[in-house]
């Protein structure tokens, strides 16, 4: 999968957690997973914690840390409120 792919499922919506982005419109931003795998935890211990979540929205969440890093223009989907 292409990295445009990949930052395809990064989502802003200002109604979830303040328009942070997050993955695919679930409650799970993107700040969080990065978090969550820097103290420790696996991507399949998080995979297990979400059921919805794939591996991809893993990937994507580095994809997006990277762009960020290199101060890259980042386009996300942004979605309406529930």
């Amino acid at each position: 999968m292409t990295e445009t792919k990949l930052l395809e499922r990064i989502t802003v919506n200002p109604s979830i957690f303040g328009g942070k982005p997050i993955i695919r419109d679930h409650r799970l931003a993107v700040e969080h997973v990065l978090d969550m795998l820097a103290a420790g935890d696996s991507p399949e211990t998080l995979l297990a914690g979400y059921p919805w979540l794939e591996r991809e929205d893993i990937l994507a969440c580095f994809a997006y840390a990277r762009c960020l890093i290199g101060h890259e223009r980042v386009e996300v989907v942004f979605s309406e409120a529930s």
